[in-house]
């Protein structure tokens, strides 16, 4: 068995093969977050988030500065058109790069006041885009520019680019962070990191209901639940397999969790792992961003969602 596969259910069996192997693909980044895969040119692209930069990583050309400074860019996601979406903690702001290569800031206001610092966001299939906005970017002297925070409290939002309409669709959470949308979309997991610099505060997955949200007065989230406490650290990004297995990442390792919330098992990583997304060039190769450093490991699952 490879020492870097730990399994605590039979079922992790049929999601990663028991001698997998992890790659360390690049490092020499400050803080590496919010990988996005693009199938175009088998490239990933990511955040040097306390470095201030983007950078990307392909197997022909290997490690390359995209972005220097990227306004503290943290978490990263593609639309339904193949733009690179971006939350901007410096911004504080939805920035998405268009078709020309030019940055355009999409939100950064709710109810006419600054956003918090949007960290990690999704786009679901309608094209409305869902991000956490805690407010590391005010408060983390290394993720951001600061500034005095505007909003009540740390909410999840959805955004319509189309109409431009934004509300808040979860506020019960401290910190939420990382987002994943279950494979039909019928179910919302938001990790909360208030642990990291709360004493005692929430380190969990949260999942919520999706309810009617194209109809006004029947457009938010119902009977939220914890999910799955996770230890050790703290949760940051995730992301759900065609299966609905949900795959987060931990002070220790990336953490797989079967849809009833059982946890499967582990893959062990060398340093702190931060986030993680799906592709390859037959969607099961798992990229990892964790510490200065980018891995990947080769799964027997892939995801629905990129």
């Amino acid at each position: 068995m490879s020492e870097i596969i730990e399994i605590y259910d039979d079922r992790l069996r049929a999601i990663v093969s028991p001698n997998a192997s992890l790659q360390k693909l690049a490092n020499g980044a400050v803080h590496s977050e919010g990988p996005v895969y693009f199938h175009e040119d088998d490239s990933v692209v990511w955040s040097d988030a306390h470095g201030n930069r983007l950078l990307r990583w392909s197997p022909t050309e290997g490690l390359s500065v995209l972005r220097d400074p990227s306004d503290y860019q943290s978490g990263n996601y593609r639309d339904l058109e193949g733009r690179l979406v971006a939350c901007s903690s410096g911004l504080r702001a939805i920035i998405r790069r268009e078709h020309n290569g030019e940055w355009k800031v999409l939100v950064d206001r709710y109810q006419g006041k600054r956003l918090n610092s949007p960290n990690d966001l999704v786009v679901k299939s309608d094209r409305t885009i869902w991000f956490t906005d805690p407010p590391y970017g005010i408060t983390e002297p290394n993720q951001g520019y600061g500034g005095e925070q505007e909003q009540p409290g740390s909410y999840v939002y959805r955004f319509d680019p189309v109409t431009g309409e934004i509300y808040p669709v979860v506020t019960d959470m401290v910190r939420p962070n990382g987002l994943a949308f279950s494979p039909d979309e019928n179910l919302l997991y938001v990790s909360d990191t208030a642990a990291f610099n709360i004493p005692g505060g929430p380190h969990d997955i949260r999942v919520y209901e999706i309810v009617g949200v194209a109809r006004r007065r029947d457009r938010y989230l119902k009977n939220g639940r914890v999910f799955a406490v996770i230890d050790p650290g703290q949760p940051d990004g995730l992301r759900v397999d065609e299966n609905g297995n949900v795959f987060t990442s931990s002070e220790d390792s990336v953490q797989i969790y079967a849809p009833d919330g059982t946890q499967l098992g582990k893959i062990l990583v060398p340093e702190t792992s931060t986030n993680l997304i799906f592709g390859g060039k037959e969607g099961n190769r798992l990229f990892i961003t964790a510490g200065h450093s980018l891995y990947a490991i080769n799964l027997n699952t892939r995801s629905v969602q990129q």
